[in-house]
């Protein structure tokens, strides 16, 4: 009978999923991997195993969330039979200043974790909810919340500092950056990928529909441009990036948007939709001709590689320039862009390689070397539930 770790990235209309398998004497290895999407409209179950081969794509009736995992589970039942779930992992975007580190659920805990809702009202409430289902559909299962602020957490001060009264920032009023799950993975497979790099000055690029920088130093985050909540730093998806707080000021003040829809134009409907006026997706905009795609593409790069520049400055310098996620995992043209901006810094691209997806990407006399690194986020997520739950070894 073998045994398993599972873990969950629930989202407002899908659930994401990894089966992790723990041989004897091995760390986790990838079992299986899927999705159930449309949840409200047309749900659908699809799963592969690790070499990619299908091993459900089906209609399933499922109206929410909860529901979503009851469905789940009786797949995994109807898959595996005999075989066991030793613990759950799930990605939980905010943590707040108290979770420093991956927690096993309780209700206490979660009843701590719904106070911080209004801070990722994107993910946090279906997290949750992915959460309090498992409860229900797999009880006796242990679960443990890792945070995408935790690896952030030990900055310097000045770093997690937000300009505002005593009073405010004590009341937990800080930068907290998130993508850590991402960038904790990057900085454990560097030494392998690039020993050279790996305990010196890195800025990690995490460019997808969500996307940010960090700052890594001895393999430790230093800063990073999110900040308090999930709108700051880079332009996003649908996210602006960082604003001049007098503009959400006018949007209250001088327009008379309601709380409620100065919410759904930061988080829905700014970023490259918002420039664009076309799409959220960097695919679409880089096939497109007008000159508005055009114009939310260079803004993208733009605010990235001043991004870049303040970091350096953070850093001191930088010796290696790390891109990931979806954007920075599949674009070359990206990247490109990106790396030339950054040519003050000695950077120096290999269009080859980059067309290639590296892993190295920039030429032998440059003097900041560039990387196409994979994250692996579930991952992180199955080696945490392991070490916290005694369930295996870190690799």
């Amino acid at each position: 009978m073998n045994n398993y770790a599972l873990v969950l990235n629930a989202g407002s209309s899908s659930l994401k999923f990894c089966l992790f398998e723990r041989p004897a004497g091995e760390g986790w290895r990838l079992a299986a991997r899927g999705q159930i999407e449309g949840i409200g409209t047309s749900p659908r179950l699809s799963v592969k195993d690790a070499g990619g081969e299908c091993l459900a794509n089906q209609d399933v009736s499922v109206r929410d969330g909860h529901e979503a995992v009851e469905a789940l589970a009786a797949w995994l039942r109807s898959r595996y039979g005999g075989s066991s779930v030793l613990g759950i992992g799930h990605r939980v975007v905010h943590g707040g200043s108290r979770f420093v580190g991956p927690t096993i659920l309780n209700d206490q805990v979660l009843a701590e974790l719904r106070e911080l809702v209004p801070l990722a009202p994107l993910h946090q409430p279906y997290n949750l909810a992915a959460i309090e289902a498992a409860f229900k559909r797999l009880p006796g299962v242990p679960q443990v919340a890792c945070f995408d602020t935790s690896f952030h957490r030990g900055q310097p001060a000045v770093a997690e500092l937000i300009p505002l009264p005593r009073d405010l920032r004590y009341a937990g009023l800080q930068r907290y950056g998130f993508h850590g799950l991402s960038y904790e993975y990057i900085a454990s497979v560097l030494p392998q990928v690039s020993p050279r790099i790996a305990r010196s000055r890195v800025i990690v690029a995490h460019l997808g529909s969500g996307a940010s920088l960090c700052a890594l130093k001895d393999g430790r985050s230093v800063d990073s441009t999110l900040g308090f909540t999930a709108l700051d730093g880079l332009c996003m998806g649908t996210r602006p990036g960082a604003l001049d707080p007098g503009v959400v000021l006018h949007l209250f003040q001088g327009l008379k948007l309601s709380v409620a829809e100065v919410e759904n134009l930061l988080y829905k409907k700014s970023g490259l939709l918002g420039i664009s006026g076309i799409s959220n997706d960097m695919r679409d905009l880089l096939g497109r001709t007008e000159p508005e795609a055009r114009l939310a593409v260079d803004y993208f790069v733009y605010r990235a590689a001043k991004e870049i520049g303040a970091l350096a400055a953070v850093l001191g310098g930088i010796d290696g320039l790390v891109f990931t996620a979806g954007i920075g995992e599949n674009s070359p043209e990206i990247r490109q862009q990106i790396c030339r901006a950054c040519g003050w810094l000695g950077l120096e691209l290999d269009e080859s390689a980059n067309l290639n997806h590296g892993p190295e990407i920039s030429t032998s006399r440059s003097k900041v070397s560039a990387w196409v690194i994979p994250t692996n986020e579930e991952l992180m997520i199955a080696r945490h539930t392991g070490l916290l739950l005694g369930l295996a070894k870190a690799a």
